[in-house]
């Protein structure tokens, strides 16, 4: 049975999405979207003050973003400069799409 739907959006400055084994090998992982007051949360420590997770994800797609980073070190993407994320997931894809106030260059 593929998972309920989820839709909704939210005040972040900052998020990181990873990733959680499922139940078994042959099952989709979970996703967990970690939400932050601050940019970059990886380097200061903080827990999230809000983390989402999604069972049974199969891929997360990005949509109207464009500073998005995937840190190696620690296998999570950030992104930065958000002013609001909206998460959506329909059957085994999850959708982050979101307003971010980038500096100009």
């Amino acid at each position: 049975m593929p998972p309920l739907p989820y839709h909704k959006t939210l005040k972040a400055k900052s998020i990181t999405v990873s990733r959680k084994p499922g139940k078994d090998k042959d099952t989709f992982k979970s996703a967990f979207i970690g939400l932050f007051n601050d940019n970059n949360p990886h380097l200061k420590a903080k827990a999230p003050f809000q983390v989402i997770e999604l069972k049974e994800v199969e891929k997360v797609r990005f949509r109207d973003l464009r500073n998005i980073s995937f840190y190696l070190l620690g296998n999570d993407i950030v992104i930065n400069n958000l002013e609001e994320v909206t998460i959506t997931q329909e059957n085994n894809v999850v959708t982050l799409s979101g307003k971010q106030n980038l500096p100009q260059k």
